[in-house]
């Protein structure tokens, strides 16, 4: 592969095994060569380190600015609250309150503050983890207990792309705002699902937001045996690409409750993992071919 491509591996519910492709796509990758990044955008339930087992070599914080509102300088005029979409700042009984936790850092109350009395100042959400495993480069964030700023970690975490490699996102499950702020402004999703019910249902509305921000996409079905043929017949139907199979075998669940790579312990199914990262080497040429 040849110029920088950013895959996220994400999935409409959790306990697909979306951790499983990603961190197992990211191993088979390095040893290709190829220079690889593996980010665990999942922040508030990162899991990424329990297989790649990494050698962290920093760790530093995450911080968002919240507004500090010096009393003695404040008119009480209310205009930073009447600002304010989410009720983070108010002004009550001739008193300014701040409710951090429901800020979203725009920085339109201090703009506003018509005595300067508001001024930015850090708080921290959560810390994020840089460091190695093996020949992959691996960054990790970890929201703070009680703290809802979700959507601001991931896009920290996310500036550790690396723009010229091949960039691994693991995505948080679901199709809330972290999802989104985790797909935006990747080259190729893998939608990773399994037979039944419930994988389908929450496949088709995984399915429906990767169209609407317009990325291309594949399906991977993990544990394909156990149920029926509706998950693989509806992806026939929307002509939907499934990229890799991933068979109901205890041997994989046996790997992945000890915290081991299942491409380690199994020979075909690293084989098949070659098999999806050539596939997505041919959706890279696609991108970076001259228009």
């Amino acid at each position: 592969m040849a110029g920088g491509f950013v895959i996220a591996v994400a999935s409409g519910k959790g306990g697909t095994g979306k951790t499983t492709i990603a961190t197992n796509l990211a191993r088979v990758a390095s040893e290709t060569g190829e220079r690889v990044c593996y980010i665990d955008c999942d922040v508030e339930e990162p899991n990424g380190h329990i297989f790649l087992k990494p050698e962290i070599a920093e760790r530093e914080d995450a911080t968002v600015e919240i507004p500090h509102v010096d009393a003695a300088k404040c008119t009480a005029c209310g205009e930073c609250g009447a600002l304010c979409q989410y009720s983070a700042i108010v002004c009550l009984g001739g008193q300014v309150l701040v409710f951090d936790r429901l800020c979203h850092s725009c920085g339109g109350c201090w703009q506003v503050c018509p005595a300067g009395a508001i001024t930015p100042e850090p708080m921290k959400i959560g810390e994020i983890e840089i460091g190695k495993s093996g020949r992959i480069d691996f960054a990790s964030g970890r929201l703070r207990i009680g703290h809802v700023m979700t959507p601001a970690l991931i896009r920290k975490v996310k500036t550790y792309i690396d723009p010229a490699g091949l960039t691994i996102l693991d995505v948080p499950p679901g199709t809330s705002c972290p999802v989104v702020n985790s797909l935006r402004g990747v080259d190729f999703v893998l939608l990773v699902t399994e037979p039944t019910p419930f994988g389908l249902n929450d496949l088709k509305l995984a399915v429906e937001l990767t169209r609407d921000l317009g990325l291309p996409f594949g399906v991977v079905i993990n544990r394909h045996g156990i149920g029926n043929d509706a998950v693989e017949q509806y992806c026939q139907d929307e002509s939907i690409d499934v990229l890799l199979h991933l068979a109901d075998d205890r041997r994989i669940a046996e790997a992945y409750s000890s915290g081991k790579m299942i491409a380690d312990e199994l020979p075909g199914i690293r084989r098949q993992f070659h098999g999806l990262l050539t596939y997505l080497d041919r959706m890279r040429a696609l991108q970076h071919a001259p228009r």
